[in-house]
């Protein structure tokens, strides 16, 4: 079982503040997470191929075709104050 002490310098790794309730549940509740990763530690995977997902990953987006872009003066058309070519847009640091 995961001490107090263990339970509060991880809190304090992740910046947290807990109860003394929470030190308990957490002490219980990380020491049951800590016998999991024990319990796969004793799997035999000899032969098994290290995966990241059960289920191999399709791209489901289209391909990447190159295509004409929508023209500029159509683009600006609608916005608000175009400026030098482009969409004007207030300073970060000051007026205008």
């Amino acid at each position: 079982m995961i001490e107090r002490d263990q339970v509060l310098h991880v809190a304090r790794l992740g910046r947290l503040k807990l109860s003394e309730e929470e030190v308990e549940r957490m002490a219980l509740e990380l020491s049951s997470v800590l016998d999991h990763i024990e319990k796969i530690g004793e799997l035999q995977l000899d032969g098994v191929e290290p995966t990241s997902h059960v289920l191999p990953l399709e791209n489901v987006l289209r391909d990447d075709v190159p295509r004409a872009s929508l023209p500029r003066d159509r683009a600006l058309a609608e916005a608000p104050e175009p400026a030098g070519g482009g969409f004007g847009v207030p300073s970060p640091g000051g007026e205008g």
